[in-house]
């Protein structure tokens, strides 16, 4: 079986080492526009910053070593140009020497990623200007700012790539501001949760400033300023990272089914309308686990499980791929951000009828040294308690969070399925009851009643509901200028507060409120709500009574 793959890194490379395992009669060559394969894209931030020292590192094979490990062929600087599928072939040209050649397959792999978008705006070709894609272009970013000849930099875009960079360009001591023109950074998080972030960034030196358009660059020779639908920003250096375009071009005249932004459509066999030739990574579109709609799911993790499954299906197997969930994970400065699955916006689209909550739960036993919060927000369906996704901040390890997330979606499990799990415990790793366990019991606990909340978001809209007191439920009077109640004085009728009287409980954390509200109910108190998220992550609380 001679079968030729367009594209080298992660979806390609996969691909041809394990269909190698699998049949080793295989004539598997790979066929890439660049010089280097298999290489760690996501770790470019971390190069810039230093985090990851060599650029050795990032590549994780070379072609002649690939090769070696593999038994497949791998050309670089091959650039295929159009795919004749009657004659089972494609045309090709070497972007060194210019000559073109034809390769035929038995089975064509459709591996060829995507490249980021770069808009035509006036002062494009200025120097200073970097993308965050190859190797290379991480060198390029890496040395201007080994110069010393950065000092501001503009990183447009606050998707995760773009915000890895600015920590990174920030850990530098680079003056740091990121714009997008989306209303909230970081995709597929809540508003109020993206809010939290931009807030804890600007506290961190990275301004973020959201609702702005790039416009175009300003400066003689090299970039000197940022036009922006706002102002004009000075930069030394900026960092486009505002998105990618799927490298589909060629096929163009092919007959291979494309969906409306011009990735590969494919079944869940990653076959396309050809029989003959499939197609996966970031050029490919694939299906959400959950729905089975399409997804773009342009990520390493999703390009290596593919590849993997394909191999085997190419070797004769028949295994389908379930789909993707969305799930990230991201580092900023002092602050891990993870999400999987859907957000309420999105489930309500999918038909679910979703209802959430946001904790703020210890990471692991309070006493441990390092101990900090995970800032959780937890969804799921109404009627049937089906977990529906998850959203993490914290210092933590939010990725254990997100986890056992995906496993749970993988396995359509209902809150009821998660709440006794047997999960790990020690001091220095979890609290007696997980995290994400204490996350699932309040989601119940408010879904049957017995928690009765605003949500930060109702709060960040409407403030204090109409006709409701703020009350200070912590464990000591935190809230200047709002009336207090102790817990444990609470042994009946409160003094100066009628049963029927209408009260927002606040604390540091949410716990506390929600034990003084059990209480409260208990002696016959009916108008009781807690803040969810409490004044860790309410903040405008403080802020405002001061």
């Amino acid at each position: 079986m001679k079968v030729l793959i367009i594209g080298g890194v992660a979806a390609g490379t996969k691909t041809a080492a394990k269909l190698m395992r699998e049949d080793g009669n295989a004539e598997v060559t790979i066929l890439t526009k660049g010089k280097d394969i298999s290489y760690a894209g996501c770790g470019l931030p971390y190069y810039v910053g230093e985090v990851i020292q060599e650029k050795g590192q990032l590549i994780v094979n070379t072609p002649e070593k690939f090769s070696r490990l593999t038994g497949a062929r791998v050309m670089t600087g091959i650039e295929v140009t159009k795919v004749n599928r009657e004659a089972k072939n494609v045309e090709a040209v070497n972007t060194e020497t210019g000559e073109t050649a034809v390769y035929e397959y038995d089975k064509l792999v459709i591996a060829s990623g995507a490249s980021p978008i770069k808009p035509p705006l006036p002062g494009m070709d200025l120097k200073g200007i970097y993308f965050m894609r190859t190797p290379d272009d991480a060198s390029a970013l890496r040395e201007a700012v080994e110069s010393g000849s950065i000092r501001r930099a503009v990183v447009v875009g606050g998707g995760f790539i773009g915000l890895e960079v600015a920590e990174n360009l920030a850990a530098k001591d680079i003056r740091v501001s990121v714009i997008d023109m989306a209303p909230q950074i970081l995709p597929g998080f809540a508003p109020e949760l993206t809010e939290y972030v931009e807030n804890h960034l600007a506290d961190h030196g990275i301004m973020v400033f959201t609702g702005t358009r790039l416009e175009g660059f300003l400066g003689e020779e090299k970039v000197e300023k940022v036009q922006t639908s706002r102002k004009a920003m000075k930069a030394d250096a900026v960092v486009l990272s505002i998105g990618i375009r799927a490298n589909t071009a060629f096929l163009s005249d092919s007959g291979i089914e494309l969906m409306p932004n011009r990735t590969v459509k494919v079944d869940r066999y990653m076959r396309t309308n050809d029989p003959d030739i499939y197609a996966l990574g970031d050029c490919a579109t694939v299906t959400n686990k959950v729905t089975g709609e399409p997804q773009w799911s342009p990520m390493g993790s999703s390009a290596n499980i593919e590849g993997r499954l394909l191999a085997q299906n190419l070797a004769g197997k028949e295994i389908p791929y379930g789909g993707v969930l969305g799930t990230a994970v991201c580092r900023l400065p002092e602050l891990n951000v993870g999400r999987t699955g859907f957000t309420e916006e999105t489930a309500k689209a999918a038909g679910f009828d979703p209802v959430s909550v946001v904790t703020v739960v210890d990471d692991k036993a309070h006493y441990y040294p390092g101990a900090g919060s995970f800032i959780v927000k937890m969804i799921a369906d109404k009627s049937t308690k089906k977990f529906l996704g998850i959203q993490v901040l914290g210092k933590g390890a939010v990725d254990k969070m997100v986890d056992i997330a995906v496993t749970a979606l993988t396995l359509g499990a209902s809150l009821e399925d998660l709440a006794n799990m047997d999960l790990a415990y020690a001091p220095p790793f979890s609290t007696a009851i997980h995290p994400f366990a204490n996350t699932v019991n309040v989601l119940l606990n408010k879904m049957s009643g017995a928690y009765e909340t605003l949500t930060p978001a109702q709060y960040a809209k409407d403030g204090v509901p109409e006709g409701y007191q703020l009350v200070d439920a912590s464990a000591a009077p935190t809230i200047k200028g709002i009336p207090y109640l102790d817990l444990t004085k609470i042994n009946g009728p409160v003094e100066g507060y009628a049963q029927d009287a209408k009260l927002l409980l606040v604390c540091a954390k949410g716990k506390r409120a929600y034990l003084t509200q059990n209480r409260l109910k208990q002696h016959g108190y009916t108008n009781t709500l807690v803040l969810e998220g409490g004044t860790i992550f309410n903040t405008g609380i403080l802020e405002n009574e001061e």
